[in-house]
């Protein structure tokens, strides 16, 4: 007679008073000790020992909420009898801080990268239709229509594409306030990324984000890399779309005559991102993700984590690694201006959890930021960047960001990223041209279940695959990824609609 099969779990940390079920676990079974009393899905939290009201709740082996009431050993540990409020941190900055140990040049792993004029390198290589303005988002799609219905891409093959990129901004706002100069960075990233090999700026003409002056600010000039067009002065839609897919056919030799050729990976710039997490995230796909940010880091690129409100109450973990004493304040700023903002919004950040997040087993925004904070590895936090601003350091950094996945994308490919890595419990679907997506599945089941839209399994990590492998074979999807291969996302044609800029202050 077959023995029952009793259900897995894991405990984090020595110090944990929660386990994790991997396998959904019923009333009656024995897990680790303790008699389950509740049923509990997987990817969720059960109590191992009796916890008093008020209690922290510990996982990962740090603070993830408090009982708000008592809850006995056996009992699921979710919603229902958790609350967050705040806590003090420790933020002991720079304690952890080192110098990395970086492989020379000729040790570097290598890629396949079109090198720019400026000394940057490209993953891909495209023309983008940018827009000042959502009044003009309609002819930049019909400008990138007409390339398309041509035929005339199938000419020039060095070219992955013309992608409008629009977005719902660019007037009834102060134009000089805060944001009209985040749209400012955001703009002049996406135009200078190194993904870009020519660029098209259209507006209509009386906005407040003017062309003339986005270019006079950067010093920019009409080029055969870079046209500018509004609607009210070449003289309505017609002629501007036009005008615009005129001015690309023109472009396309030139952005043609770009070659791969062999770079190190220290000309990487790997956005990391997550979407969609469940319980299974902060312990598979994101520290899996992290491995393979420390490997880049060793052989001097450079990785970019975002998503401020995602490492709320984990920022002491980050501090702890900060190059120095002024890069950890700057995080800490950062926590600041974010607890003000969601406070002058009637908001709470304990509000980011999703529903999906919270069907996955996440219960606080602790919890989730802990796990999250994963993606970042272990190497030293060399800087701290605003939303959208240039990266210039290597190895690990930080950008400000929300954490509403297109908007931080939006604003990491603005600071440069030539590729990134997006790990998911859920499921998200989601792409970022120019910038190439690997989509990261936290669990099998979904990985299986959305087969198409996933590139690599991180769930056979709860099987018994170690971190540091796992890390290994996403460090090595990236580079082949960077070299031309085509994502998940790519082939199902995501990335033209995730350009979503991040819009602060009035709308007026």
């Amino acid at each position: 007679m077959d023995r029952p099969v009793t259900p897995r779990t894991l405990r984090l940390n020595a110090s944990d008073n929660v386990i994790v079920a991997v396998d959904a676990l019923e009333p009656g079974a024995s897990v680790d000790g303790v008699a389950v009393t509740q049923r509990i899905p997987r990817g969720h939290k059960m109590a191992v020992v009796p916890m008093a009201a008020g209690e922290p709740i510990v996982k990962f082996g740090q603070i993830i909420g408090f009982a708000s009431k008592p809850i006995a050993p056996g009992e699921w540990v979710h919603e229902h009898n958790v609350e967050m409020h705040d806590f003090a941190r420790d933020y002991r900055f720079a304690e952890a801080a080192r110098k990395e140990d970086i492989l020379p040049v000729e040790q570097q792993a290598t890629f396949q990268g079109f090198r720019r004029a400026n000394g940057t390198v490209g993953t891909r290589n495209y023309i983008g239709i940018l827009t000042s303005v959502n009044c003009s988002a309609t002819v930049a799609r019909y400008m990138a229509e007409e390339i398309r219905r041509s035929g005339i891409l199938e000419q020039y093959p060095n070219v992955d594409g013309v992608i409008p990129l629009v977005h719902g901004g660019g007037c009834a706002l102060d134009v000089k306030g805060e944001g009209y100069e985040v749209l400012k960075r955001t703009q002049w990233g996406y135009a200078t990324n190194p993904n870009m090999a020519a660029v098209v700026m259209v507006g209509l003409g009386c906005e407040g984000f003017q062309i003339a002056r986005w270019k006079e600010i950067y010093g920019i000039a009409e080029s055969d890399t870079f046209r500018s067009f509004t609607i009210q002065e070449i003289g309505g839609t017609k002629k501007t779309v036009e005008a615009g897919a005129a001015a690309i056919r023109e472009m396309l030799p030139v952005a043609d005559r770009a070659k791969r050729e062999t770079v190190p990976a220290s000309e990487l710039m790997l956005a990391l991102q997550c979407g969609g997490s469940d319980g299974y995230s902060g312990i598979t796909a994101n520290p899996a993700l992290g491995a393979a940010a420390d490997l880049l880091v060793k052989h001097g690129g450079t990785a970019i984590l975002s998503e401020t409100p995602e490492i709320y109450g984990a920022e002491h973990l980050l501090t702890r690694r900060a190059a120095t004493r002024e890069v950890g304040e700057k995080l800490v700023e950062l926590i600041k201006w974010w607890e003000d903002y969601t406070t002058r919004n009637k908001m709470e950040m304990n509000n980011n959890p999703s529903p999906g997040n919270k069907a996955g087993g996440l219960t606080t925004i602790l919890e989730k930021s802990l796990g999250a904070a994963a993606k970042g590895g272990t190497t030293t936090l060399t800087d701290v960047y605003r939303y959208a601003e240039k990266v210039t350091a290597k190895g690990f950094v930080f950008m400000d960001t929300p954490g509403y996945d297109p908007v931080s994308a939006t604003g990491q490919v603005a600071g440069g990223a030539n590729v990134l890595a997006f790990t998911t419990g859920r499921g998200s679907a989601y792409g970022c041209k120019p910038t190439p997506s690997i989509k990261l599945a936290t669990n099998s089941e979904m990985y299986r279940r959305m087969i198409d839209d996933m590139d690599i399994n991180c769930g056979d990590v709860i099987e018994g695959v170690s971190i540091e492998d796992k890390g290994r074979e996403i460090f090595e999807k990236v580079l082949k990824v960077a070299s031309g291969e085509r994502s998940k996302s790519e082939e199902l044609g995501y990335g033209d609609a995730e350009f979503v800029p991040w819009q602060i202050g009035a709308t007026m």
